[in-house]
């Protein structure tokens, strides 16, 4: 018989090879298994950490599903702890999700460690080319506290009001498509003309362009929202947490797509700048534009390469943020209201105490309210249409923050089960599990019940953040606020909603809805929502629409 002798070369390829796979082994079981072994989490397999295990969960329900819904259910198996890690390494780093507002809360406030919160993690990267690189949400420490303080002013409130003829200007177009819509009985998605109507307005304040987004004929539509739409696409089918060596074609036409969208706002900006510096020049400094790009040029003395790149990518991340949130909450509050009859109600009585009996079907009776000296005092009143913004955007939080606890770093929250090192993974505060937090919110806590934020006791301030806390949070808010209030305002006497498809109302046999246990109309399915980059209802809230001096 024959004996194998491998030679010194042979002996030592294998050895090396045993010493590496071990080395690699030891690794990996560590991280999987020991790095994060002191936080909750569900059962983890060494190769593929909780990947299996949201797989699993995935499949037990519609797929498209928002992946915090997936989140949910696989927290409540694991007893509802405070926070949860899951580790889907490689795909993403570990992520510790926050289920609690006073774990969020520690997270998103100024601490000794981290003076302006915990910094935001590179997860934004993903969408680098749709917000720029020296977007305000890769910005950390004082490099954020500089960009910031810079474009504040013009996100003021008070400078906010100013800009309410721009804001009631876009919508003309935007009522008229509803009432073509109306007039031709036709089933369309709600959210494309309201997003429509959302990118004009904030093109408008920010730069003080015409988008064309409300063009029919999209031939007609500005150049630079067909690219936007054009970009937004690619993140869609599930592509957004995907590396970009998995998907190389989709990585390099975003990279495309953003350098021509970089390319027009340059143009933008320094049209802008060379008009603001011909207006000082010739003593008119007081007639110069009030959007949110002149003012934060205003105190610059020469556009370098450096300020151009930096105000070009907020405009990016403006025109995204600024449109799709507000978009989003208009078209689940309409929903919602329609098939909650008593809500409906008192938001239409509201209008009729702010603008007088039935006025508030005629916009222009609206407009000129708004756009009187009384204007501002009017938005500021409209208390129950506050309470269903503040419920949808509990309800229906378009993102949640994602932050990071650097290695080293020794950072630690407390929660009711203990104190936990969350060192080296991704901080997940999840806004679909804070909100529906029944320990706060009670047995109503998946119900839309507006009346909770008319409660003089209050809820913890801590539980309610779309729009995130303490230092980081959203600069754009109020703006959101003030244009979702107006656009409601506008809707909800001139026009009868009827939603179809996914979550359709259910009709008896005479034809008449019929309200359930908790005040809304039974439907036939419930709608959901799903991802695209944020989260927006799936169907694209198919509608039909009516004038409601029709019904």
């Amino acid at each position: 018989m024959a004996t194998f002798l491998a030679s010194p070369v042979q002996a030592f390829v294998i050895a090396s090879l045993v010493v590496t796979g071990t080395y690699l082994y030891s690794k990996l079981y560590y991280r999987r298994f020991k790095q994060n072994a002191h936080l909750p989490q569900l059962p983890s397999s060494l190769l593929w950490g909780h990947l299996m295990a949201f797989d699993r969960y995935t499949k037990q329900g519609i797929p498209d599903r928002h992946p915090d819904i997936i989140f949910a259910e696989m927290h409540r198996a694991l007893g509802e702890p405070p926070i949860m890690l899951l580790d889907n390494w490689p795909i993403v780093p570990p992520m510790v999700i926050v289920a609690s507002h006073d774990v969020a809360e520690q997270v998103s406030r100024p601490s000794t460690k981290f003076q302006f919160s915990a910094p935001k993690s590179s997860s934004v990267d993903r969408i680098v080319n749709l917000i720029g690189p020296n977007s305000i949400l890769l910005k950390q420490n004082e490099k954020w506290k500089s960009v910031r303080k810079r474009f504040n002013p013009g996100f003021a409130p008070q400078h906010l009001m100013t800009l309410l003829p721009v804001i009631i200007g876009k919508a003309a177009p935007y009522l008229q498509i509803l009432d073509e819509l109306a007039h031709a009985g036709e089933v369309f998605q709600f959210d494309q003309p309201t997003t429509n109507l959302t990118f004009d307005i904030i093109g408008a304040v920010a730069m003080d362009e015409d988008m064309g987004a409300q063009h029919q004929d999209p031939a007609h539509q500005g150049e630079l929202i067909r690219m936007f739409e054009e970009l937004i696409k690619t993140y869609a089918d599930d592509k957004l947490q995907l590396p970009w060596w998995l998907m190389p074609r989709a990585h390099l036409r975003r990279r495309r797509l953003g350098g021509l969208i970089s390319q027009q706002l340059k143009a933008i900006v320094s049209r802008n700048f060379e008009e603001m510096k011909v207006r000082e020049h010739q003593g008119q400094a007081h007639s110069r534009s009030r959007s949110i790009l002149a003012l934060s040029l205003q105190d610059i003395e020469s556009l370098t390469p450096e300020i151009m790149e930096e105000t070009c990518d907020q405009l990016k991340t403006f025109l995204f943020a600024g449109h799709d949130t507000t978009s989003t909450t208009i078209v689940w509050s309409i929903y919602e209201l329609f098939r909650t009859p008593h809500a409906l109600k008192a938001v239409r009585a509201e209008l009729d105490s702010l603008f007088g009996p039935g006025a508030a079907r005629d916009p222009a009776i609206v407009r000129d309210k708004l756009l009187s000296p009384e204007g501002a005092e009017i938005i500021h009143r409209m208390t129950y249409i506050s309470a269903v913004i503040r419920e949808i955007l509990r309800l229906h939080s378009p993102a949640g923050s994602i932050r990071v606890a650097n290695p080293g770093s020794g950072f630690s929250v407390s929660t009711s089960r203990g104190e936990y090192n969350l060192d080296g993974n991704w901080i997940y505060i999840n806004h679909n599990l804070i909100h529906r937090d029944r320990a706060v919110f009670g047995d109503t806590a998946d119900n839309f019940v507006p009346e909770r934020w008319l409660a003089s006791d209050g809820l913890p301030a801590s539980a309610w953040r779309p729009f995130e806390r303490g230092p980081r949070n959203c600069i754009g808010q109020e703006l959101a606020n003030i244009e979702t209030r107006i656009i409601i305002a506008m809707l909800v006497c001139r026009y009868e909603f009827t939603k179809v498809g996914l979550g359709e109302i259910d009709l008896e046999g005479n034809g008449q809805p019929t309200v359930n246990a908790i005040g809304q109309f039974k439907v036939k399915s419930e709608l959901y929502s799903t991802i695209q980059i944020t989260g927006k209802p799936v169907d694209g809230m198919m509608m039909k629409v009516k004038l409601a001096t029709e019904t």
